[in-house]
């Protein structure tokens, strides 16, 4: 049965749009660039100041001479660790964390009845953490440490019932259009912050402020970015949502427990679920390296100059929302699987091309980070909505935290594959070739999965076109 399009509907559809741009500065802004940058500079900041009041050895190499700043060690939950090591960590940390929280997010959104509410909480609380790195000044990187794992806490949970609204406002021939375009405006949406706080940052002489100060002024300004614009589009979304039971309280956080424990168990009846999944997870592994690992490949092995990578990093922020839209009305022809497979395939044309770059060619790399737009926010937001044509009715915001804590617990597989055959090789370019591993087995694992029959398992009607 076709749903009318009312205006009602696209007023939500566009409310749901809205909070994809409110959450997006925090990825592109403060993980990507800001934070990865700062974080460790202050960190190595107080690992040299202990050094010089101390006299230890956290600032010696194995000669006992000086060594470089980011080499200074630091000390965290006892363990010891070079500062410029410190961003890594952090990530996994945060990864972790995510991982043990997310599952039981779902679980709880699915039993409450105020669902819009749990997004608009977390959302806060990644965006008041995200504003509060403001206060990383000096030598206090501590602070970005707590600060960054609850901004990332709020960021992952809000993710997880954030997607799973989208199976309570669009029809299953309506998933793949909205779910495009949701993840295009998150890409605009992170572009533009990006781009303003990088204007500002770039000209901080001009406005009077510090390097270290305009970082911490973009820290500030992607929270109240993220707050603000989460106002509208929570109230704007509707409690279409029903739960399966009416636990209140306490009793619905019990209920979650056990609830994620009976999903963990029940999902091995939708097997075909689960291999859509799996599939999902082995290419976005590959997707989320590549975009990681871009500005290393272009400053260390290509030696590009930090404008460079600049212009490339927006360059795939805003060619990211053309791939999202253009992906979404190839779906509606052929199907979000077919539309998939191409991707997939174009990942590694884009990849080979990489192999190629000649140093001193930054035109060859714009081209690369073209590529990389196009097929970037296209292929994740057909993998959400093909996904969540899969999930059993009542299920969605648990399976849903499965899907993200599963992208985030396999998140390390691709770095980990990039710097071993760096180290072992000596050169980036045979690190960037490897990743094609991902999309190659990537590809033949959706291909392999019957998603109409998938759909069907969970008891969904299959969209006209797949």
């Amino acid at each position: 049965m076709t749903v009318a399009v009312t205006r009602e509907r696209k007023r939500v559809w566009r409310a749901w749009y809205l909070y994809d741009w409110a959450n997006s500065p925090f990825y592109s802004s403060v993980i990507t660039v800001f934070g990865a940058l700062y974080l460790s500079e202050v960190a190595s900041a107080d690992a040299k100041a202990n050094f010089t009041l101390n006299g230890d050895r956290a600032c010696t190499d194995s000669s006992g001479a000086s060594s470089t700043l980011q080499n200074c060690d630091v000390s965290l939950f006892g363990l010891e660790f070079p500062a410029g090591s410190l961003w890594g960590y952090l990530l996994s940390i945060a990864t972790v964390t995510q991982v043990l929280v997310l599952p039981i997010a779902g679980a709880i959104a699915d039993r409450s009845r105020h669902k819009r509410r749990i997004l608009g909480g977390f959302a806060f609380l990644g965006a008041v953490a995200s504003a509060l790195m403001f206060f990383i000044a000096g030598t206090n990187w501590e602070v970005g440490v707590w600060t960054f794992i609850l901004a990332n806490i709020g960021y992952g949970g809000a993710l997880v019932v954030y997607y799973s609204f989208l199976v309570d406002i669009a029809e299953p021939d309506e998933r793949d259009a909205v779910s495009s375009k949701g993840w295009a405006f998150g890409y605009l949406g992170g572009g533009l912050a990006l781009a303003l706080q990088l204007g500002f940052f770039l000209g901080h002489e001009a406005f009077g402020v510090s390097e270290s100060l305009a970082v911490r002024i973009c820290f500030l300004t992607s929270g109240i970015w993220w707050a603000v614009f989460t106002i509208p589009a929570v109230r704007a979304l509707p409690q279409t949502h029903v739960p399966k039971s009416g636990e209140r309280g306490l009793s619905v956080l019990t209920a979650g427990f056990k609830e994620l424990k009976r999903t963990i168990k029940d999902a091995r009846a939708y097997p075909l679920t689960l291999a859509f999944l799996g599939s999902y997870l082995v290419f976005t592994d590959g997707i989320t390296t590549v975009v990681a690992v871009s500005a290393q490949y272009g400053k260390d092995e290509l030696k590009y100059s930090t404008q460079v990578l600049i212009v490339t990093i927006l360059v795939i922020q805003f060619l990211a929302y053309a791939g999202a839209m253009i992906h979404g009305a190839i779906a509606a022809r052929i199907g979000a699987k077919k539309t998939i497979l191409g991707s997939l395939v174009a990942w590694v044309a884009v990849l080979c091309f990489a192999f190629f770059i000649q140093s001193g060619q930054p035109l060859q790399f714009y081209a690369v980070a073209v590529g990389i737009g196009l097929v970037l926010g296209g292929t994740n937001a057909l993998s959400r909505s093909l996904f969540g044509q899969m999930i059993p009715e009542g299920k969605d915001a648990q399976y849903f935290s499965l899907y993200v804590v599963g992208e985030r617990g396999t998140s390390w597989l691709g770095p980990l594959l990039f710097a071993a055959v760096g180290q072992i090789t000596g050169s980036f370019r045979y690190a960037i070739i490897a990743l094609v591993i991902f999309f190659v087995l990537g590809f033949v694992f959706v291909w392999l999965v019957p998603v109409r029959r998938a759909i069907e398992a969970a008891g969904n009607r299959p969209p006209a076109v797949l």
